[in-house]
């Protein structure tokens, strides 16, 4: 059985890596990844290295990445991966292809294939975020798809209300919970010699995408964001992992930064990797910023995680998040209640850990 596997930045490849080993260690598959998006660009860490370094035998190559984070770049980005792909897609035969998540670039990528019959699965499908454009793209990425793979069993429902009746949907978990079961930790030490970075202080782990669909209020929202900061680092390490290409992504960038210039307390990474990330994760006094892996990743743990703004409004709020407006005050309070909580217990919806296994049992039964 012939797999493609689209994957075009570093978030989605660290999460289908537990399925991508298992499809490359069974002669009954043939795996090709289709590598775009951010893994070919400097700026954001040329994570193609990451996928090299698995050792696949066969990697496809397509440079997609926009200019600048204008939306006219963006839409020009998207353009150019609609064309980059019509000509793979007639080049390039597949029993299935893997699309992961809501991106601007997967979507792209997908719809580039309607008109080549090409057969989708779609991971991570009938999710919801009402605070990030990506919503329309997830759900339109599930439409082009025969087959969907949900992380719970209120996301099938989603995905089923969405998708018409012929498309399979299945809730197998999530990948990212194989990762965490199997993977083995950095310790600090190995932490801090790779990074160069402590765990032993109390740290706050942070990732702030700009928001999309309220995009005009994303300078006030970062800059209330670092003032937030300001009174913070006085007591914690923070670490920073920086946006990828949204829509005023460089202007968060940027002012991150500045800020970091002048406040040695405050430590700004590309890309830890997987592996390194989800150490940071483990070893962290809590989350703060708007990311998916908030909502997935920090229920195994447990983590605390103060979500800020609407980006992932619609997700599954597990007992775990504390949710704030973006505001300096309303930050400070939050991080408040998060040090007056009580020690979280499990709080894991998101499957056993064994996600790939499933998905390769379904595979083989289609």
């Amino acid at each position: 059985m012939k797999i493609g596997v689209l994957t075009s930045s570093r978030a989605d490849f660290g999460i289908y890596l537990p399925l991508l080993k298992l499809l490359k260690k069974d002669a009954f598959f043939e795996l090709e990844v289709i590598a775009f998006g951010t893994h070919l660009s400097t700026k954001h860490g040329y994570t193609l290295n990451e996928i090299e370094a698995v050792g696949f035998s066969k990697i496809h190559k397509l440079n997609t990445v926009p200019e600048t984070d204008s939306a006219e770049s963006i839409t020009n980005s998207m353009g150019k991966t609609i064309t980059l792909f019509s000509e793979f897609w007639k080049n390039n035969a597949f029993d299935l292809v893997f699309a992961l998540g809501d991106r601007y670039e997967m979507f792209a990528a997908v719809s580039a294939s309607s008109l080549f019959n090409v057969k989708l699965a779609h991971l991570h499908a009938g999710e919801t975020t009402l605070g990030a454009v990506d919503n329309a793209y997830r759900h339109a990425i599930s439409l082009f798809s025969k087959h969907l793979f949900v992380s719970t069993e209120n996301y099938k429902k989603r995905a089923e209300s969405i998708v018409e009746k012929n498309v399979s949907v299945h809730n197998v978990g999530a990948l990212s919970v194989d990762n965490l079961t199997k993977i083995v930790f950095l310790t600090k030490n190995e932490f801090e010699a790779k990074f160069g970075i402590s765990l032993e202080k109390p740290t706050i782990l942070s990732t702030f995408h700009p928001e999309t669909v309220s995009a005009d209020n994303n300078e006030k929202y970062i800059a209330e964001l670092l003032s937030a900061f300001s009174n913070l680092k006085e007591q914690y390490q923070i670490i920073i992992t920086l946006p990828n290409t949204d829509t005023m992504g460089q202007m968060i960038r940027d002012e991150i930064n500045s800020f970091s210039s002048t406040n040695p307390e405050i430590k700004v990474v590309e890309s830890f990797g997987m592996i390194g990330y989800l150490s940071c994760m483990k070893y962290c006094s809590f989350l703060l910023g708007n990311t998916s892996s908030g909502f997935v990743e920090a229920t195994f743990f447990p983590k605390y995680v103060i979500n800020l703004g609407e980006r992932q409004s619609g997700r599954i709020q597990t007992a775990n998040i504390v949710q704030s407006e973006i505001t300096k005050n309303a930050i400070l309070n939050a991080v408040a209640k998060v040090e007056q909580a009580e020690v979280l217990k499990d709080l894991n919806i998101y499957g056993d850990g064994k996600t790939a296994e499933k998905i390769v049992e379904i595979l083989k039964n289609l």
